[in-house]
């Protein structure tokens, strides 16, 4: 016992300095965090380190320590998932032009619908009987479709284009992109479990309404106090803050118990938490170290662990990855822009909108392994997708940078906008970190 824990120990130290340099390494090159995190943990697994170094892949993950990687990646899970609903602001969706109804709803629709294509060609290749075949179109559906919501934010932030019209519209059709893959693999889930004798049909659909019942009801009063707490208080105290991780606990065993995945509770307490922004921001201050730090990358791990590039052998497996990376390329990216062009934007802005909805990050990886869980993808299937997840991900700042490059020397209409505002922000910051300096200099001078 006390070889074990000595061991995971050593494994959680070593995964947390892998992610931490992948991580600052991918952000010196451009690139978001996660897309470092993401392949590093690949790098951990058979497809790398297994391959080079066996023994040390072996001595690093032994078999006894599965189970807990496991279990400590379906916790970092839960609370990503639960941020993830915390992020996400239902008054998006209020703002949603004609513009974003359209590109949304294409965003879904386009790559879905190359996806259920893909799986015509696909299933008998890469599938077997145990998996029938309108489960196995409909999780490809789903898996084109997903827009990694976070990831987009983050790049959007750091680009000082979120409080732009572009930007705006960007962020609202993620959502909508967000919520309804998420109901949609909500339904998968529940399809494949009642087919594999769990809860009938009518017990899961009728305890998924009294759930939703239950935490609108929670929203409005035991919700709201914690709100009352934090203003009067000041700050998130351990009772509110206990309060909110009992209910985001519950949440999740009753979406699992449902037969549904513990995910949908996790995700459904943070959308339903209130919105006030100083109480969204104390609340993911105190989780999203341990999660992001710790508890994320023994998930990027796992899923290394369930990665075998080396199943992919041979040209014609190569070409199915890359039939599915170009599928998913061109869905998102030609989906978007194509309905953004034709609700009325330019080629130029409908293209950076486009580039950015291609972003799938740690968002695909969450969906994949939800769908090896279920036995849907094989795991040479599996190893594609992911990989899949990692190039569209990794291609997004470039192709965001070159767009906007391009944009620049002509700029007008919504790209100027997006400039005026980053020039506009950046100076509204400025003054109020000299204003900060030098009101604290007097106190802290001797």
């Amino acid at each position: 016992m006390k070889g074990e824990l000595i061991g995971m120990l050593a494994s959680l130290a070593v995964l947390v300095v892998a992610t931490r340099a992948a991580g600052r390494l991918s952000r010196r090159f451009g690139q978001p965090q996660v897309v470092g995190e993401m392949a590093v943990g690949i790098a951990l697994g058979p497809s790398l380190l297994g391959w080079l170094m066996p023994g040390v892949s072996a001595a690093l993950f032994p078999e006894a320590l599965l189970p807990h990687l496991f279990t400590l990646s379906q916790l970092g899970l839960l609370l990503f998932m639960f941020l993830v609903g915390l992020e996400f602001d239902h008054r998006h969706l209020r703002r949603l032009g004609h513009t974003a109804v359209l590109a949304s709803h294409a965003s879904i629709t386009i790559p879905g619908s190359l996806g259920c294509l893909a799986a015509l060609y696909l299933y008998p290749r890469l599938s077997s009987d145990a998996v029938g075949f309108h489960e196995f179109a409909l999780f490809m559906a789903i898996a084109m479709s997903v827009t990694a919501f976070p990831v987009l934010a983050r790049i959007l932030r750091e680009r000082q284009m979120h409080e732009s019209p572009l930007g705006s519209l960007t962020i609202a059709c993620a959502a909508v992109d967000d919520v309804t893959a998420w109901c949609l693999l909500a339904g998968l889930v529940t399809l494949v479990r009642v087919s594999h004798g769990g809860l009938s049909m009518f017990a899961m659909v009728g305890g998924l309404a009294v759930f939703v019942a239950v935490m609108m009801v929670l929203r409005s009063v035991l919700f709201g106090r914690f709100l009352a707490a934090f203003r009067r208080e000041g700050r998130l105290s351990q009772d509110t803050f206990g309060g909110i991780l009992i209910v985001l606990l519950l949440s999740a065993l009753a979406t699992e118990w449902l037969g549904l995945h513990l995910l949908f509770g996790a995700f459904f307490c943070g959308a339903v938490l209130p919105k006030d922004e100083a109480f969204v921001a104390a609340v993911n201050q105190n989780l999203e170290l341990v999660a992001t730090v710790l508890l994320l990358p023994i998930f990027f791990a796992y899923t290394g662990l369930r990665t075998e590039i080396g199943l992919v052998q041979g040209a014609e497996m190569w070409s199915y990855c890359a039939l599915i990376i170009g599928l998913a390329i061109l869905g998102k990216v030609g989906g978007s822009a194509l309905a953004a062009r034709v609700s009325g934007l330019r080629w130029r802005e409908a293209s950076v909108l486009g580039i950015l909805m291609n972003t799938r990050g740690l968002m695909e990886l969450v969906v994949l392994n939800i769908g090896v869980d279920l036995g849907i993808l094989s795991p040479a299937l599996f190893s594609m997708m992911v990989l899949m997840a990692l190039a569209t991900t990794f291609m997004t700042t470039p192709l965001l940078d070159l767009a906007l490059r391009l944009l620049r020397p002509g700029a007008s209409g919504l790209v100027s906008e997006i400039e005026t505002m980053g020039a506009r922000g950046a100076s509204q910051r400025q003054p109020s970190r000299r204003r900060t300096t030098s009101s604290a200099s007097p106190t802290t001078a001797p």
